[in-house]
């Protein structure tokens, strides 16, 4: 084979999966059919753990280099009450939240950096499958528009949710569910804040990020099945929602909006991700909606699982099926609680009585707000938060 490993798609996933392999020693060839730096749809918010990634890998302070800045507050109105506090650890206490024209491109360059063969402007027309319908490569035209066939020992889809290479493999989805919110986005000069702020009402919700240049990211969305309903008007949409905040809603009066609005919707669902010569990362394998913001992170950690699981069954010193069904365990066990808590949340509803109580009692206890930023940056499984014993003590007031 040319290749030990020919990754598809080259952002988010596919780039730091890349560079993981070849800086285990594999040959890897990435691909991609945009150009870089390029920018693609998406909330581009980081958790403390996709960042915590970042530093892992080296490549931290080319990100806080972009002039992104850190973002050490979680804040939640939820109507009735408010609540805020710091969303990491003493050892990773920040998120950011950087344009993807930026980010992407750090990550392409870390790629080549580490030895992998970067092709951009590469479209994949055609995964190819052996006689016992194994994946055996790729074929596709380079920039220029030449037919090219390429082939290694596996190759990964790292291109989304209509990924090339999860379609030609056939790869089940499991724990499917339909597109649940739509959501707006684009940027405002003249609305600072330091903060990461959501906004919950009953079915609508908005959140707002610093980024780059001065600029401030607002997102907001609403059911998908108002999708039609407010297709004409979005921006009309978006304002008269913000009214039901007047504080904020008088902030983005005196803000200008410099760039159009954009906005997607997403379907939710798991996919297996691997067999015979393939495997899939980041949201190839893997969509939840967009509402918690936990994309970057989790293509991050994925990327991390499944350079970790195909280096070993490159190097021999475990089977693929073993080393992939372990990477899948380890992804749904880390995913899956996040993954229904979003589902939850995608949902706009008014929070249960419980939920309630809970967050009433957290409100004004920064150690309580503290843990529920943490739940909501991913530091903290959902699991871990909503046993019943720290659910007690939370709504007794104990520590």
């Amino acid at each position: 084979m040319a290749y030990d490993v020919i990754v598809v798609g080259a952002r988010c996933a596919g780039s730091p999966l890349a560079m993981l392999l070849a800086r285990q020693g594999h040959r890897v060839l990435l691909v991609d059919r945009a150009t870089f730096p390029s920018d693609t749809v998406s909330t581009h918010v980081i958790h403390p753990p996709g960042v915590a990634a970042l530093r892992r890998w080296g490549l931290l302070d080319q990100v806080v280099a972009t002039g992104c800045p850190p973002v050490g507050r979680y804040s939640f109105d939820l109507g009735p009450l408010a609540l805020a506090g710091a969303p990491g650890s003493p050892d990773e206490p920040y998120a950011y939240a950087p344009r993807r024209v930026l980010l992407d491109k750090i990550l392409v360059d870390a790629a080549a950096a580490a030895g992998v063969e970067v092709r951009e402007g590469f479209s994949v027309d055609e995964v190819l499958l052996g006689d016992d319908g194994r994946v055996t490569g790729i074929r596709g035209r380079d920039q220029g528009g030449a037919s090219v066939v390429e082939r290694a020992r596996v190759v990964v889809g790292a291109d989304g949710r209509n990924s090339v290479v999860a379609k030609a493999a056939g790869a089940a989805d499991y724990e499917q569910r339909p597109p649940l919110t739509v959501g707006y986005y684009s940027y405002w000069s003249n609305l600072p804040t330091d903060t990461f702020e959501a906004y919950s009402r009953p079915g609508r919700g908005w959140a707002v990020c610093p980024t780059n240049d001065d600029l401030t990211l607002v997102i907001g969305g609403w059911p998908h099945a108002e999708l039609a309903t407010h297709r004409d008007d979005v921006e009309g949409t978006l304002m008269a929602m913000f009214q039901s905040s007047p504080e904020f809603a008088e902030r983005i009066r005196d803000a200008e909006r410099e760039e159009r609005i954009v906005g997607s919707s997403v379907p939710n669902y798991f996919r297996n991700p691997y067999g015979p010569g393939w495997a899939l990362a980041g949201d190839a394998g893997y969509c939840r909606d967009f509402i918690t913001a936990q994309g970057i992170t989790d293509a991050f950690l994925d990327a991390e699982g499944c350079a970790e699981a195909l280096g070993a069954a490159l190097a021999g010193s475990t089977g693929y099926a073993e080393a992939m069904a372990g990477y899948q365990r380890g992804r749904d066990a880390r995913a899956m609680p996040v993954y229904q808590l979003t589902l939850q949340i995608a949902a706009l509803q008014p929070p249960d009585e419980q939920m309630v109580q809970l967050v009433g009692a957290m409100a004004g206890k920064q150690d309580a707000m503290d843990a529920f930023a943490r739940l909501n940056s991913g530091v903290t499984s959902p699991v871990e938060f909503f046993a019943p014993e720290n659910v007690g003590r939370l709504i007794s007031g104990a520590t």
